[in-house]
Formats: C-alpha cells, structure tokens, sequence
C-alpha cells in the first residue's frame, strides 16, 4: 500500500506559477512509475507529467515548456511546477504511483487560473 498527500493548489492569475507537492509514504520501493492527472469540470481525467521506470519523463503536449516534474527520492516526494499558466490549466491535479499491480491516487489538489 502506497499513501499520497497532495498540496500546493489554489487560485493565480493567468502567467503565473504554482509548485504542487505530493508525499509518497508505505511500499515506496514497489513503485515503478510516477505520474501527475488532472481533471478539468466536465472532462475526463488525463495524464499530464509521467516518470517512467526507466527515468524518462514524459509531457503532454499542452503543457511541454511550462510544467516540470521532479522527484526528491531523499523526502519521497514529488513536485509539478507549473509556470506560464493558462486558464485551461484549471483542473483537480491528481499523484498516482503506480507499480504491476495497479495505481495508487491521492485525493487531488485544485488548481483555478483566473483570465
């Protein structure tokens, strides 16, 4: 079992930058790829930032040069830096690791970017 604790959301205005935070406690070691969702008010829950297994990041399009994922092994922790926001960003923003067997999500963080 795998616990995740997201912070960081909240409202900004549009070209500003928010620093998500989720706290990876329990099985850590199981774990082999991390990744940040979001989900926007009537769409589906899409994937935005993954770490792979093999240590490759991966960005979705819509938010290449803007978001950065990181890790700190050392804290189990993991950020989501969001730069340049847009109003299309607003969205719950969800962790999950994931590892053979499933995927492990925190509750979500909300994140409103105001035009």
């Amino acid at each position: 079992q795998v616990h995740l604790v997201e912070s960081g959301g909240g409202l900004v205005q549009a070209g500003g930058s928010l620093r998500l935070s989720c706290a990876a406690s329990g099985k850590i070691l199981s774990i082999t790829s991390w990744a940040w969702y979001r989900q926007a008010p009537g769409k589906q829950r899409d994937v935005v930032a993954t770490i792979t297994s093999g240590g490759s990041t991966i960005y979705t399009d819509s938010v290449k040069g803007r978001f950065t994922f990181s890790r700190d092994n050392a804290k189990n922790t993991m950020y989501l830096q969001m730069n340049s926001l847009k109003p299309e960003d607003t969205a719950v923003y969800y962790c999950t690791a994931s590892w053979p067997l499933g995927t492990f999500w925190g509750q979500g963080t909300q994140v409103t970017v105001s035009s």
